[in-house]
């Protein structure tokens, strides 16, 4: 005997995430969908649902079997998933995305459930048109893609990396109300030199080393190509590339389609606004900070290209901003004499005499000290102290991710400046009380800049993204931060505002890209025009 087919059992409604309800079907809805009996008689709200997801989420041990639930959840109902995840991002956000991601992508093999996105390898060279169009929707806005070599700070995880494309897209949805339907992650599998992973039985990748030189090059400009030819227009978002991959691909793109390297350039966004809200609080003015960097990889320097034309904006000439800024890596401060240079740090080699970090503050004097080295404890007792004998409010930014990667904790970076310094991490730290103060810790994480970024150029249809928008839109997110946020030290709006906060960042965005004729479209109410855009999960 054969099956009723899906359409006339209403079945398929219940496996399908996007229209699945579960026990939120209305009785009208159950007769009119062939439903009756294939639920429990009782209908539920969306509000009594979460309740539910909520209270099973809590009594989860570990943050990764909380990411396991969650994305249990995702693939049985889209809905309930985006609304849980919009009414407590605070609580969920670090869950589905840095810092649990990191040990999601290390074991992605082991907890695999269920494909997600798509996965476009060096052995599909010539039909990747063909693999996109695979995917089941047409409308794709946003792609995020990685190919899996600088995973967070873990180095090479290979196609384990997906997990960053699909944490990624689930923050456009719930930050900033992009349709989901608009997401594609796409993991570029192009081998991996991790060599646990090549031998290990159940890693889901190519078990080959890594695809190299004109070889690499040409595969990713035939995936390129390919999203430009099966959805034209999509914004491109390059994510956890290796430093000269990224500046590569970015420089080879930047100007072709609409796209942006995240770990350079918003990154790079996120600390400038930091930087502007800091002198809300310190008085240092921007056109007079100095900066030293610790660490020289792709995000750093990318906060640097951000920076220098903001001091230019402020009356600095070029070269006079380039001189406020410094670089130390491993082997000390970068300068003109410092052998192998990378192109990307050539422009901060100042001349200056060899010396350490430590030498490095005192001879830099620096207003505020950035980390992105992807090592945990190098602001050391001695640096921080430093930092505050120069300055009465030293600014002290520790980007690395995830959480355990820190430059140092909130604790010690408020300890050992004596409750002075304006602190902010990549990941979350919780609230710190130190000498009768209490702090609430800034985090400087991308989410509050890259989804309203890409909900502003959807919205005008831009066909580029320049410094000036990214610029506009570090300008947005540090106006965002009120006084009363200022006043217990966090320099960027607390997160259950980021719907409002991404917002205002796309219309600064959409503004940006219309004053610089990169807009397809304009807008006399760019407020009104996002804000009814923006997906609110509800039934």
């Amino acid at each position: 005997m054969g099956k009723r087919s899906h359409d006339q059992t209403g079945y398929f409604r219940l496996i399908d995430p996007v229209l699945n309800k579960s026990t939120g079907f209305t009785e009208e809805e159950r007769d009119r969908h062939h439903l009756r009996g294939l639920l429990p008689p009782r209908q539920f709200t969306l509000e009594q649902q979460k309740k539910r997801v909520l209270a099973n989420l809590r009594r989860k041990e570990s943050p990764i079997e909380k990411y396991i639930y969650l994305q249990g959840l995702q693939d049985r109902n889209e809905t309930l998933f985006f609304r849980t995840v919009v009414d407590h991002i605070e609580e969920i956000m670090p869950l589905i995305y840095t810092p649990t991601v990191g040990q999601a992508c290390r074991e992605f093999a082991a907890i695999f459930r269920r494909p997600r996105g798509l996965y476009v390898t060096a052995e599909d060279r010539g039909r990747i048109a063909g693999i996109l169009a695979n995917w089941p929707e047409t409308d794709v806005r946003i792609i995020v893609v990685t190919d899996g070599e600088r995973i967070l700070g873990l180095g090479d995880l290979g196609a384990n990396g997906m997990g960053i494309p699909v944490g990624k897209l689930a923050l456009y949805v719930a930050c900033a109300g992009i349709e989901p339907s608009h997401c594609l992650p796409i993991q570029l599998d192009v081998g991996t030199e991790n060599a646990a992973l090549r031998e290990d039985p159940l890693y889901l990748g190519l078990q080959r080393a890594r695809l190299r030189g004109e070889d690499y090059d040409s595969l990713v400009d035939e995936l390129m190509q390919a999203c430009q030819e099966v959805f034209p227009g999509v914004l491109v978002q390059f994510e956890d590339f290796v430093t000269p991959n990224a500046y590569k691909l970015l420089g080879r793109y930047r100007d072709r389609i609409l796209c942006f390297n995240d770990d350079i350039q918003g990154t790079a966004a996120v600390a400038l606004a930091g930087v502007y809200a800091a002198t809300r609080i310190s008085g240092v003015p921007f056109r007079d900070q100095k900066i030293l960097f610790l660490g020289a990889g792709s995000a750093a320097t990318g906060i640097a290209d951000l920076i220098v034309p903001a001091l230019v904006r402020e009356g600095r000439s070029e070269a006079e901003a380039r001189q406020r800024l410094w670089f130390c890596n491993s082997q000390g401060l970068l300068t003109a004499s410092s052998e192998r240079i990378a192109d990307h740090n050539r422009p901060y080699a100042h001349d200056a005499p060899s010396m350490t970090f430590l030498e490095a503050l005192d001879f830099v004097k620096p207003t505020a000290l950035i980390g992105a080295t992807g090592r945990p404890g190098t602001f050391t007792e001695e640096a921080l102290k430093k930092m505050a004998s120069i300055n009465e409010q030293p600014v002290i930014f520790a980007l690395s991710n995830p959480t355990s990667n820190a430059e140092c904790t909130a604790q010690e970076a408020y300890e050992w400046t004596g409750g002075r310094a304006v602190f902010a991490s990549g990941s979350p730290f919780g609230m710190v009380e130190f000498d009768g103060q209490s702090f609430r810790p800034g985090q400087g994480n991308n989410a509050y800049i890259f989804p309203g970024i890409g909900l502003g150029a959807i919205a005008c249809g831009a066909r580029h993204l320049n410094d000036n928008m990214f610029m506009a839109a570090s300008q947005a997110l540090a106006e965002a931060v009120t006084e009363d946020s200022l006043a217990r030290g966090a320099i960027y709006p607390p997160l259950p505002d980021i719907r409002r906060v991404s917002l205002a960042i796309a219309v600064a965005v959409a503004q940006q890209a219309v004053a610089d004729g990169e807009a397809e479209v304009d807008c006399s109410d760019w407020h009104g025009k996002i804000e009814a855009m923006m997906y609110d999960p509800k039934y």
